[in-house]
């Protein structure tokens, strides 16, 4: 279908709760990224925490400060024409007290232009939720495998097995609509809690490995374009292989410079 040039807002956004569209989000971390995401038309990017484990080489997101977010979401807002720019707020940057949230939320938005920010959990995070939208900042909400919450799940672990688990994740999606998130990112959950969970509340779902039932799908942008070398999770579809061009184009490149045929004399100045 062809992308639409009208900008993107929260209202907008929340207007697509089952859609006949659904709404694409893809993570982007810089110029280039962004770039070609608003040229393939997704309607939102999410400047993502997990920018740790493909950008910074960290070992999980838990390493992320403000900081870091901040100067990735510039960079992203300073080339973002049309989609919706969402900023994830990384761990213990909302933890502490609303009060808290609060002000780093703030700092995301006013120093990259972001139009919201993300925050992972449930109905224990919704007095931090109330206090950054009394300020006029909407928030998208995360539940399901939380990245931040890798210590006391013991890893990356699909959640939501088993009935009391997923009646509670039903509950805590409730409470963050009620609260006011316009959407939230449903991940790692079975496909049917995911379904039981868009139908239950007002907001669209956004899902990364929780099945077709959601308001929209979001990837990670290294893992939909292989820039990466590791097997990605098994709810990625690779749409290319970069890392592998990557590599051979600089070995030619390389081989080339060893061979003294780079640089041509088309490539010098004279």
């Amino acid at each position: 279908m062809p992308v639409s040039e009208k900008r993107m807002t929260v209202p907008e956004f929340r207007r697509r709760k089952k859609g006949d569209v659904p709404l694409v989000v893809l993570t982007a971390y810089d110029i280039s990224s962004a770039l070609a995401a608003e040229a393939a038309g997704v309607d939102a990017l999410l400047v993502g925490d997990s920018l740790g484990n493909v950008i910074l080489g960290y070992e999980s997101t838990l390493s992320v400060t403000v900081e870091e977010m901040i100067h990735h979401g510039r960079a992203v807002g300073r080339v973002r024409r049309r989609a919706l720019l969402v900023l994830d707020m990384p761990w213990m940057s909302y933890h502490v007290s609303p009060e808290d949230a609060l002000r780093n939320a703030a700092r995301l938005v006013r120093e990259t232009g972001a139009d919201a920010v993300k925050l992972e959990g449930g109905a224990k995070r919704v007095a931090a939720i109330r206090a950054i939208l009394d300020a006029e900042i909407p928030v998208m909400g995360h539940l399901g495998l939380t990245p931040q919450s890798v210590l006391p799940m013991g890893g990356y672990k699909v959640q939501g097995r088993g009935e009391e688990e997923a009646r509670a994740m039903i509950a805590n999606a409730r409470a963050l609509a009620e609260a006011g998130v316009f959407s939230m990112v449903l991940e790692g959950v079975p496909a049917e809690l995911a379904r039981r969970i868009t139908e239950a509340i007002d907001v669209p779902t956004i899902g990364i490995g929780a099945g077709p039932h959601c308001d929209g799908q979001v990837l990670v942008y290294h893992d939909l374009l292989g820039l990466l070398p590791q097997e990605p999770p098994k709810f990625v579809r690779r749409y290319a292989e970069q890392h592998a061009q990557q590599t051979e184009a600089i070995r030619r490149w390389a081989a080339d410079v060893r061979d003294g045929t780079f640089p041509a004399d088309k490539e010098c100045y004279h």
